[in-house]
């Protein structure tokens, strides 16, 4: 099984509920195979006939019970010759059927019942009052066949020639005790059997499917296993959400969200996890497109401003920027800008909602890997942190292209998004290899769009909430008119 489940009862019916879309899909594809059968199953009727086998024996007692065990002895062997040549051959000449006396013998059943002189004939057929006629036809021709094999041969005297013995009597006699009647209904195909073959196979084979595919999934269901693979401390597990493609940021009523209470566990996890040495420049990046960096760069810096904490976010996603778009911004200047020296940090900083300052990406360069590990891009970092308590970047995802490598070794510390049930443990453990080849600083993971518990979060944190937020004071750089005028 994936890793943080084990083979118990429990972690089984996790994964075949988590699976359960695979499940489905094969119990439907049961139900419709059944369906198909059922469909496309030439209808097979059975007529039954029943023979009775007497002897003749005297009126005694003791005749009688030799007769019975006469009778019950040959019975069966008289059996296995109802679907004999002997039979099938007179009855096809007969009934004219349109088949042959060797198929006509695949469709015969004949049983003889323990301690009885029965024997029950069975005849299948497609057509139901074929198979009465052919159930008749067989008995009578074949009680006929085994009373002549039972007749002796005539005796002709040693002595005298002349003396010929009395005609000779078969000692049975066959009689038809039930004759056949028309079947009304057919014994092949069984529609409500098939249907419950056909779901349990279903069932089965989509149980089957579920554990297959969990046994050959990759990805991380969970955040502890994440962070026993990179050795990094999981930071914050965020929700799934289906309201994140529209509303990204969390604010207004998605403030009280158990996905912006994630992100406020992440601010906090973050400030205390680096104790004595707690980094102002932070890139925040993944693996693959697609595992939500940018909204989790952007939420983390709303959440570091709402708590009264100066704060910079730097979009250098350089090839897909999505900050000026997620806050409604102006895409045409900004850090590409800067560092080609057509205008300063201070002139294109925007400000987004709950005071949080927002450097986006500007023009997109035909060399976005050189500007972003560039002597120009160290200065403007430092810049930033030097206005700003706390500097957070996004950056373009770490195996499509070499811009985060070049780029990681700028800033004091990077975070790794990885998406749940999506990225796989190669994938995630490469990525972390490449930031710490360039001598990156990887602070932790964040586990993003899990399928966590409905209500699991509750209102406290694991660390609970920070202090009141505190007035931030920024550095003349910043170009706060309030903050000048506090200062003087």
């Amino acid at each position: 099984m994936a890793e943080g489940y084990s083979l118990d009862l429990r972690g089984f019916l996790t994964v075949v509920v988590r699976r359960w879309p695979s499940c489905a899909a094969c119990l439907l594809l049961g139900a419709l195979a059944a369906w198909a059968v059922n469909a496309l199953t030439t209808p097979v009727y059975e007529a039954r006939t029943q023979l009775f086998v007497a002897t003749h024996a005297g009126s005694d007692t003791m005749q009688l019970n030799q007769g019975q065990s006469f009778s019950q002895a040959r019975v069966l062997s008289y059996a296995n010759i109802v679907n004999t040549r002997q039979v099938t051959e007179a009855v096809v000449k007969e009934l004219r059927l349109p088949t042959t006396p060797d198929e006509l013998a695949g469709r015969i059943r004949a049983e003889a019942p323990v301690n009885t002189v029965l024997i029950d004939i069975t005849v299948s057929d497609t057509d139901r009052q074929r198979a009465a006629r052919t159930a008749n036809a067989v008995a009578v021709r074949f009680g006929r066949v085994v009373e002549r094999l039972e007749t002796p041969r005539t005796v002709v005297s040693d002595l005298d020639p002349e003396i010929v013995d009395a005609a000779p009597v078969s000692p049975v006699t066959l009689g038809v005790t039930q004759r056949a009647t028309v079947p009304s209904v057919p014994v092949s195909p069984r529609p409500l059997l098939n249907l419950a073959v056909g779901l349990l196979g279903g069932l089965l084979l989509g149980v089957a499917l579920a554990a297959l595919r969990e046994t050959l999934d990759t990805t991380f269901k969970t955040a502890e296993a994440l962070s026993e693979l990179t050795a990094l401390a999981p930071l914050a597990t965020i929700p799934f959400d289906n309201d994140a493609p529209l509303h990204p940021i969390t604010v207004g009523e998605a403030a009280h969200s158990p996905r912006a209470e994630a992100f406020r566990r992440l601010r906090t996890n973050l400030q205390f996890a680096q104790v004595g040495e707690r980094p102002r420049i932070i890139s925040v990046t993944s693996s693959l497109p697609g595992e939500g960096k940018t909204n989790t760069a952007a939420n983390l810096a709303v959440s570091l401003a709402r708590a009264g904490i100066a704060t910079c976010l730097v979009d250098a996603d350089l090839r897909r920027p999505c900050l000026a778009r997620t806050f409604g911004l102006v895409q045409d200047a900004g850090l590409t800008s800067v560092l080609i020296g057509q205008a300063s940090a201070a002139d294109v900083m925007q400000q987004a909602n709950a005071g949080l300052a927002v450097l986006t990406s500007g023009p997109m360069p035909p060399n976005p890997t050189e500007l972003l590990s560039s002597a120009q891009m160290g200065e403007v970092l430092q810049e930033l942190a030097a206005a700003y308590e706390v500097v957070i970047v996004d950056t373009a995802p770490l195996l499509p292209v070499a811009d985060t490598v070049g780029l990681a070794p700028l800033t004091q510390g990077t975070l790794l998004v990885v998406r749940a049930s999506k990225t796989s443990r190669e994938q995630v453990r490469t990525a972390v290899d490449s930031l710490r080849n360039v001598g990156a600083r990887p602070l932790g993971v964040v586990f993003n769009m899990a399928d966590v518990a409905k209500g699991g979060y509750g209102s406290y944190g694991t660390y609970g909430e920070l202090p009141a937020p505190r007035p931030a004071v920024r550095r003349r750089a910043a170009g706060d008119p309030q903050d000048a005028e506090a200062r003087g």
